[in-house]
């Protein structure tokens, strides 16, 4: 005897699926998998979801009819399969997120993805639950600076859904283009291609319950932070710079971007990097190498807080580059200016959420 598709597929049509009160084939539940070898037959039956209370007798019931109508010799694997929940819609992403925080710089260099991994891992030293999002989709930096650029996130199977789990490390979910491109090739992509990807790693992730969620942002204004603005209603703003008067130009600039009237995301203060330079040897002293104050100055004049002054030591670039923050070692004066930072932006945020009402997603025609 030889089997083909067609006596297999006849043989489900005469078996009906108990929630449409059809066959299997009208439903639609017979996958486009059918493989045959010799005497036997391996397919997927596709249902509305895990939970199905008819899944089982269904099986049974395909198997029995094949067995029936093809033969009794004939060995039967069936594999059910579950269609995918539609994504959530635009504001209505990540119900369980408390307070999305955008971590941004004018431009290039400043440290801004520094500032975004120590201060979310302080957040969670503080025993915050946060998540972090490296959406720089072209130069993804979060993997490495977290010692975890061989990880790659599995799907989980989730209310119907197929997410994407983050990676946790030092109490952070984590999510970066960088676990799914090899890190050694560029990346070319175009426009839509980087935005797409980017609101795959919003929406189908399973980033669960946090208090923070933390986007760490690509320098300048670009596609990705206007995809951010119409993605998430984020709660504010973290401006990074150095004291530097090229810096702080920029910096002017990343506040435009979220303080103007078609985007009303209030800023949550400044964070001055590179503040100043203090040898181990001379520990008392302080070398402004890129000029005193600025960021100082600028929070005075753009009336919002100063959140903290980082000083520029060796050891936050050995520590990011190293994968271990400095955030993590508590007992250092980096380590200590980042926790002070986490504390600074539960205060501003917890006043912003108390004052003001709720940013909505940005729509732009």
């Amino acid at each position: 005897m030889t089997l083909y598709p067609k006596l297999i597929t006849d043989a489900l049509a005469q078996v009906v699926y108990a929630g449409t009160k059809k066959n299997l084939v009208e439903s639609g539940m017979v996958a486009d998998n059918l493989h045959i070898d010799g005497m036997k037959v391996s397919f997927s039956l596709i249902f509305p979801r895990e939970t199905d209370p008819f899944m089982k007798s269904t099986i049974k019931a395909a198997e029995a009819q094949i067995h029936y109508s093809v033969g009794k010799d004939v060995e039967v694997e069936i594999t059910p399969e579950f269609k995918s929940a539609p994504r959530p819609e635009v504001g209505k992403l990540l119900p369980q997120v408390k307070n999305v925080i955008a971590v941004s710089s004018g431009k290039g260099g400043v440290g801004k993805s520094t500032v975004s991994a120590n201060l979310a891992i302080a957040l969670a030293r503080l025993g915050y639950k946060v998540g972090l999002l490296d959406t720089d989709i072209f130069g993804p930096s979060m993997p490495k600076m977290f010692g975890v650029e061989e990880e790659r996130p599995y799907g989980v199977q989730k209310d119907g859904r197929q997410l994407i789990e983050p990676i946790e490390k030092y109490g952070v979910k984590l999510l970066s283009i960088g676990f799914f491109v090899k890190p050694d090739t560029a990346t070319l992509w175009r426009g839509g291609m980087a935005t797409s990807a980017l609101k795959q790693l919003i929406a189908d992730a399973d980033w669960g319950e946090l208090d923070y969620f933390i986007l760490d942002t690509p320098p300048g204004t670009s596609d990705i932070h206007l995809t951010l603005l119409q993605t998430l209603a984020i709660t504010g703003a973290i401006i990074v710079s150095t004291p530097q008067a090229v810096a702080l130009a920029d910096a002017r600039k990343g506040i435009d971007m979220y303080s103007n009237d078609k985007v009303n995301v209030p800023i949550l203060g400044l964070v001055e990097n590179m503040a100043w330079f203090t040898p181990a040897e001379l520990p008392e002293n302080k070398y402004y190498i890129f000029g005193k104050d600025g960021c100082k100055n600028l929070a005075k004049e753009m009336n919002c807080p100063l959140l903290a002054q980082i000083p520029l030591v060796q050891s936050i670039c050995e520590s990011g580059d190293g994968g271990a923050p400095s955030a993590t070692r508590v007992d250092s004066v980096t380590g200590q200016a980042f926790l002070s930072l986490a504390q600074a932006v539960v205060t501003v945020v917890n006043r912003r959420n108390k004052e003001q009402a709720p940013t909505r997603i940005v729509k732009v025609n």
